[in-house]
């Protein structure tokens, strides 16, 4: 679903909306009716003036008209259609394009296309239920509020500048000692709130780890959090106390359809200010270039984990002050993916596995170590991404422990930039991991990890031939990665060599 901005088709799609003609339109934007028709093909440019009339008249943002939400939705309809279901339907890239140029439309796809595999996976766990006799009163297998969350970070490429302010104007008014954060926002709570914090010893619900009590003014933490996650709650709080306004105001144009999509959205926006508090964008932003993106020397300089240190680094958004591009991810050992964030345009799957090449899951084969990946996208698009398990723990010995894994990346134009990169020929694209998005979508044969026939080519078994896989195809690789390197820009596909 790559490809350039179809702005004559948002046009169309903003015309019809209000009813009106391609005549009345044309005359109101004072150019002739012919030409309007061109523009609306796309086979004529929105001039930036003529963008400006549109914009005004059909009372839309120039965001509106921005690549990202077009092209995400398009990304979701070619995952959705992907699914066996549609095997007898098969769609064009063109009959996706332009269903996603509606954009009221797609998302009533999506979000019926979310509802059926919501049910059908409330049938599979029913049946599971079921079928071993246990109670299963209180299923809940729906995932959409975390779904509708994401969303919202991405729409607005986790970057929120009213909560950069509001983190700044707390900060402004807390004596700060940088050696001793965790006192000084106590200290705060205590002499502007009234609100005493307390960090509890022998907690009556070791389950809780933060837990405020609004009537008796009081804050309570549990003494197994670790430093840097006590620090962070205490933050998160004060989001939820001195930013509530604000974090509404988010909320209320965000579109959010369940309480639980509310609820969790405003636990999500108190976590970026708590990381905006505890670690302020410019002197952020000033300390990761200087010590070139190295996250756990950030994370030794401002207190914080070596999570929380990624989050930051892909909110580094600001116009006028902008960091490296990231994009992030967490995964559990079974491949789940609980946090996704897509500062670089790569695709992550919302409906079905994520591409089992990635960095990030080969992490769980080294625990606490850096992994290194250069990996290379079908389309030629090449990244530059860290992974390492994380491990978290409430509690002493004898406590659970789950153990995860995060990663983010970055274009591979903008690896110099990071301290991981040293010593890597990222200029050598064929040493990159071939990765894909999800297996489905994935034309690559010669992959000995596919769980899945690609959409294009479907299932075609030779039971006197075996190749890496079941799902590979034999003298079929040569042939893919040929069928791919046409489809590919001329860009992307190297130099050309130099005439002599």
């Amino acid at each position: 679903m790559n490809g350039a901005i179809r702005l004559g088709t948002k046009v169309r799609t903003l015309r019809r909306r209000d009813g009106l003609s391609q005549i009345d339109l044309a005359g109101k934007l004072g150019i002739s009716a012919s030409y309007l028709n061109l523009i609306e093909h796309n086979q004529r440019p929105l001039t930036a003036a003529l963008l400006m009339k549109v914009a005004q008249m059909f009372r839309v943002e120039l965001d509106a008209f921005g690549e990202d939400g077009e092209g995400r939705l398009a990304a979701d309809l070619q995952e959705i259609f992907s699914d066996p279901l549609f095997g007898e339907h098969p769609l064009t890239t063109a009959d996706l394009r332009e269903l996603a140029s509606n954009s009221g439309m797609a998302r009533a796809v999506v979000a019926l296309y979310q509802t059926y595999k919501s049910t059908a996976e409330t049938t599979r766990a029913l049946s599971s239920k079921l079928y071993d006799g246990r109670d299963f009163l209180g299923l809940d297998p729906q995932h959409l509020p975390s779904e509708e969350v994401s969303d919202v970070l991405q729409a607005n490429l986790n970057f929120f500048p009213e909560l950069e302010r509001a983190a700044d104007a707390v900060r402004l008014q807390v004596r700060l000692d940088r050696g001793d954060l965790f006192s000084s926002l106590a200290r705060y709570l205590r002499e502007e709130r009234g609100i005493e914090v307390l960090v509890e010893r022998n907690p009556s619900d070791r389950s809780v780890v933060r837990k405020f009590d609004p009537e008796h003014r009081k804050l309570f933490l549990s003494e197994s959090l670790s430093t840097s996650s006590r620090l962070f709650q205490l933050a998160h709080q004060i989001g939820l106390i001195t930013a509530s306004e604000v974090i509404d105001g988010i909320v209320s144009r965000s579109h959010l359809t369940t309480p639980d999509s509310v609820t969790l959205c405003r636990v999500a926006l108190a976590n970026y200010f708590a990381s905006a508090v505890v670690m302020p964008y410019d002197d952020f932003l000033r300390s990761a270039e200087s010590l070139r993106y190295d996250i756990e020397l950030l994370g030794h300089r401002f207190g914080v984990s070596f999570e929380q240190v990624c989050h930051r680094l892909t909110t580094l958004r600001r116009p006028d002050a902008p960091g490296v591009g990231f994009h992030f991810v967490r995964v559990d050992v079974a491949g789940n993916i609980s946090k996704r964030f897509s500062g670089t345009g790569i695709r992550f799957a919302r409906f079905s596995g994520s591409c089992p090449r990635w960095d990030v899951h080969s992490a769980f084969l080294t625990p606490g170590q850096i992994r290194l990946q250069l990996s290379k996208m079908p389309d030629g698009t090449a990244y530059f991404c860290i992974a390492r398990t994380i491990r978290k723990t409430y509690g002493g010995y004898g406590a659970p422990t789950t153990l995860m894994a995060v990663g983010i990346g970055c274009h591979v134009r903008e690896a110099r930039k990071l301290v991981y990169a040293d010593g890597m020929d990222l200029g050598n694209l064929d040493t990159a991991v071939p990765i894909g998005t999800t297996c489905r979508l994935c034309e690559r044969f010669d992959c000995e990890q596919r769980a899945f026939p690609s959409l294009e080519h479907g299932l075609k078994v030779d039971e006197n031939v075996r190749g890496v896989s079941f799902y590979t195809q034999p003298g079929a690789a040569a042939a893919a990665e040929a069928a791919m390197n046409a489809r590919m820009p001329v860009k992307k596909r190297g130099r050309p060599r130099a005439k002599r």
